[in-house]
């Protein structure tokens, strides 16, 4: 065999290698997508007309207590502690913990809500850094609120400090700049009250971007499409990910990860798992796949629930830079969780988590993007040397794309069968161009994100990075 038929064999197998792992990706793509479908209408169909102000009046509703860490925050902290506390619940208190800030959060609580220092008694059962004050509200109608003043520690540090300070047997823990849904904890305690031989040790819901959205008094008065083309996009991938995604994973009993800005969780069995790991930036998706191991190893059963509803609204980064530093801290996050709980890769005693969703979420959470970048590489190299075959690649490129646009547009149907919070034509006409521009435009800053993301691994970089906020009082 001469060189060039070597070469070529090489070639031959590089292109339908690549073509095996883009099917391999479709295929599973499409399985969740038709699971989700099914566990959508199913979740509908129980739960459309449930009347959730009944649980208002049940004296044995979940006692909760609402976790959110703030660091740097001072732009929209107000707005979204109002939030807080305007949700539609009885049995909760709202726990802010100031995670060492360097503007001024802790001056703008004080004032906002009359706060007043508290001689409280602080006793951690998980070790984290000193608390400096305690803080509580003079005036009765924020009677519900618990203001922590800490040293900075990272949130995983700051959401072990609100855990220490609860007294309630659930905790639901959310990222700050969030506006919750009135109706959340309703909605989130309803599996823990219809809990019977499973123990419900999590629940987690659907997560949107609220950028342009009109927001008044910490409540979300008109949903909108964001203004902010980056923002927009990530409606698509937000849309993509919860709703034809993490809805299939939780049917098949395997969803690996609660959005950190968003999760309700068993207090003990958080304790007993030992809080979450200050090591990692992924504490959300670490904390669960915890959990999880925790109480198969212990052979107790349990289950973690999904609400699809849209719960939760985040303001989503607006500049590369921005979004940039999140994606790649969300790579170093999977990559450490991953590490932590490799024994589980292909382990049957761990059942669904094992055998599928550790391995899907390693190929194509962590290795598409290194397999697509070396693609990338590849074929650059192959154009330069002229040995390219050029009617393979844009076919190749056509598939992607037109499967990239079917499964957002996918996506966008989903959401207007169900929950239909985008009502305006001009905000679905937006969000369908969108979906047509984003392989072309935001999938490859995603890969570029994922590849820093794994480079910052290998250069030992533990840092969150700064989140710089619009804030929600901004005029769309």
């Amino acid at each position: 065999m001469t060189g060039i038929d070597a070469l070529d064999i090489l070639i031959y197998g590089f292109n339908y290698l690549i073509l095996i792992f883009v099917f391999l990706v479709m295929i599973s793509y499409i399985v969740l997508a038709i699971i989700s479908g099914f566990s959508l209408k199913s979740y509908l169909r129980e739960n459309r007309f449930v009347n959730y102000n009944a649980l208002l009046a049940l004296e044995n509703a979940p006692w909760v207590s609402l976790i959110a860490p703030a660091y740097n925050e001072s732009r929209t902290i107000k707005e979204n502690v109002r939030s807080l506390l305007a949700i539609n619940y009885n049995n909760f208190d709202v726990i802010v913990v100031n995670d060492g800030s360097k503007d001024d959060s802790i001056p703008v609580l004080i004032e906002s809500f009359e706060l007043v220092e508290a001689p409280l008694e602080y006793k951690p059962r998980l070790k984290t850094k000193d608390v400096k004050a305690i803080y509580v509200s003079s005036n009765p109608a924020f009677s519900k609120l618990v203001v922590v003043d800490k040293e900075n520690g990272g949130k995983a540090d700051a959401l072990n400090t609100g855990i220490n300070i609860s007294n309630n047997p659930y905790l639901v823990c959310i990222d700050v700049d969030c506006i919750m849904d009135k109706d959340v904890l309703l909605k989130l305690a309803k599996p823990y009250l219809e809990q019977s031989e499973k123990r419900t040790i999590a629940t987690g819901g659907v997560v949107r971007i609220a950028n342009s959205c009109i927001i008044k008094s910490g409540k979300l008065v008109e949903v909108r499409a964001p203004e902010n083309f980056l923002a927009r996009i990530q409606v698509i991938e937000y849309l993509r990910a919860f709703i034809l995604g993490r809805m299939a994973w939780s049917k098949l009993d395997g969803l690996l990860i609660i959005s950190g800005a968003f999760g309700m969780f068993d207090r003990e069995i958080a304790i007993k798992c030992g809080g979450y790991d200050t090591r990692t930036v992924g504490e959300d998706m670490e904390l669960i796949v915890r959990m999880r191991r925790y109480m198969i190893e212990n052979k107790e059963p349990y289950t973690v629930q999904y609400i699809p509803d849209p719960l939760c609204w985040t303001e989503a980064p607006e500049t590369y830079k921005i979004l940039r530093k999140q994606r790649s801290r969300w790579m170093r996050g999977t990559i450490e969780t991953l590490y932590t709980h490799r024994k589980m890769l292909f382990n049957p005693k761990y059942k669904t988590l094992g055998l599928l969703s550790y391995p899907y979420w390693m190929l194509f959470e962590y290795y598409a993007p290194i397999i697509e970048f070396t693609g990338l590489i590849i074929t650059i190299i192959l154009a330069v040397f002229g040995i390219i075959s050029w009617k393979f690649f844009f076919l190749f490129l056509l598939l992607v794309y037109a499967f990239a646009v079917m499964f957002s547009m996918i996506a966008l149907y989903s959401e207007e069968a169900t929950f239909q919070r985008y009502e305006t034509l001009k905000d679905l006409r937006k969000l369908s161009i969108i979906a047509l521009l984003e392989p072309v435009i935001f999938h490859p800053f995603t890969v570029y994100a994922a590849i820093m993301g794994n480079w910052e691994k290998l250069r030992g970089n533990k840092g969150w990075g700064d989140m710089t906020r619009t804030g929600f009082d901004k005029k769309p």
